[in-house]
């Protein structure tokens, strides 16, 4: 899909007043961040859509990069920002147009960025190795092929969803702190609502 197509479809999906994800944050970038991120960190979040986690990583008093396809969600994004009275760096790119400087974050967060196929997958693993400074973390989470028979949000295509063996054969120069397939209600927004199933990985960039 070309950036154009990218942008036309996400825009299409954002292109509403209520927050299609909800405003709060995702449950497992609390928890995880909660535990492993400290105040003044340099956070970069991938396709942040209407900024939910990047907003919500600013006001836990961290310094907040982002970038989503989608000039809409980040209108929203911006304005949601302004709301919260933090400051975020947003840009308007897709993974492969973003500048992923090296050794540049202490954590990079990526929340259902499902849109990936197998190849993008594969280079974003890359490019949040590179961009990241040693020892900095990985804060993933997705679903895995099981929310197939729940249909309660992400992606139809299996090829975009993870396993336990695709994460770890993708984190190679990473050390996994956590990894775990789990089964839980969500309830973010009117797009991820319901019984999911999900994995979720914290990883550490070998220092």
């Amino acid at each position: 899909m070309s950036f154009t197509d990218a942008t036309q479809f996400w825009n299409e999906r954002f292109d509403k007043k209520e927050f299609i994800f909800g405003k709060e944050p995702n449950e497992y970038l609390v928890d995880q961040a909660s535990q492993y991120l400290k105040p003044k960190s340099s956070v970069l979040c991938i396709a942040d859509g209407e900024g939910r986690n990047g907003v919500w990583l600013a006001k836990q008093d961290m310094q907040v990069t982002g970038f989503d396809v989608s000039d809409i969600a980040l209108a929203k994004a911006n304005q949601f920002a302004v709301d919260n009275n933090v400051n975020i760096q947003y840009s308007l790119c897709d993974t492969d147009s973003f500048d992923w400087q090296v050794n540049a974050y202490d954590a990079v967060v990526g929340i259902f960025i499902q849109f990936a196929d197998p190849e993008m997958r594969a280079r974003i693993f890359r490019q949040v190795h590179q961009t990241l400074k040693p020892g900095g973390l990985f804060i993933l989470q997705g679903y895995t092929p099981k929310q197939l028979e729940y249909k309660t949000g992400g992606p139809s295509l299996i090829e975009h969803l993870y396993t336990e063996e695709l994460i770890r054969e993708l984190s190679q120069g990473f050390e996994i702190l956590e990894l775990e397939c789990y089964e839980k209600e969500l309830s973010e927004g009117a797009r991820h609502t319901g019984m999911s199933a999900l994995l979720g990985m914290v990883a550490k960039k070998s220092a």
